[in-house]
């Protein structure tokens, strides 16, 4: 009995901490960071592979849900765009040792308002539905697939487009001549 009410707790109790993890995200987004190139040669890895997955399961989810591939490519167009422009607002400081970046404060934050607004619009509509008595089909259009599937994608494409970018910046900062003191 006791697990059972663990299990229904756990779902309650992420969703009470939603708020502080957003804001936990953001801190660390916004960081100041050394560029280390295994570091974002291994992001660009797991993010390829993540975009290729996720346009796949989107093709896939077209089959139920009209709109979904659609709204995923256009998800992951918005989100390289915020990434190409995050890149260019970034602030370098680049030393004799190391570079160090820290990521343009109000592009992390869009990104991060956007997820946030999708969750609890989200919310709002589920419990929309549910009071409606809305089932099956009309149930599943309701919660807004291709709309979740966009806000997914921005994330993912938004990060996509910084590593990319972020690693040819450590490559040139790499290739530098170097000036005596």
């Amino acid at each position: 009995m006791p697990l059972l009410l663990l299990l229904l707790l756990v779902p309650l109790i992420i969703v009470a901490l939603t708020p502080l993890l957003l804001i936990q995200r953001y801190r660390a987004g916004s960081a100041r960071r050394e560029a280390r190139p295994w570091v974002a040669a291994l992001s660009i890895a797991a993010l390829v592979f993540s975009a290729v997955f996720f346009l796949v399961s989107a093709a896939f989810t077209t089959i139920w849900i009209p709109h979904a591939l659609s709204g995923a490519l256009m998800g992951m167009t918005i989100g390289l765009g915020l990434g190409a422009i995050g890149f260019l607002f970034t602030r370098w400081e680049p030393g004799i040792r190391s570079l160090h970046y820290t990521p343009n404060r109000w592009l992390v934050l869009i990104v991060t308002l956007i997820v946030s607004a999708r969750v609890v619009y989200g919310f709002y509509r589920s419990f929309e539905a549910a009071s409606a008595g809305v089932s099956g089909h009309a149930m599943v259009s309701a919660f807004g697939v291709p709309e979740s599937l966009a806000a997914g994608a921005i994330v993912i494409g938004y990060h996509l487009a910084y590593n990319i970018a972020l690693r040819w910046r450590i490559g040139r900062w790499q290739r530098r001549a170097l000036r005596p003191i």
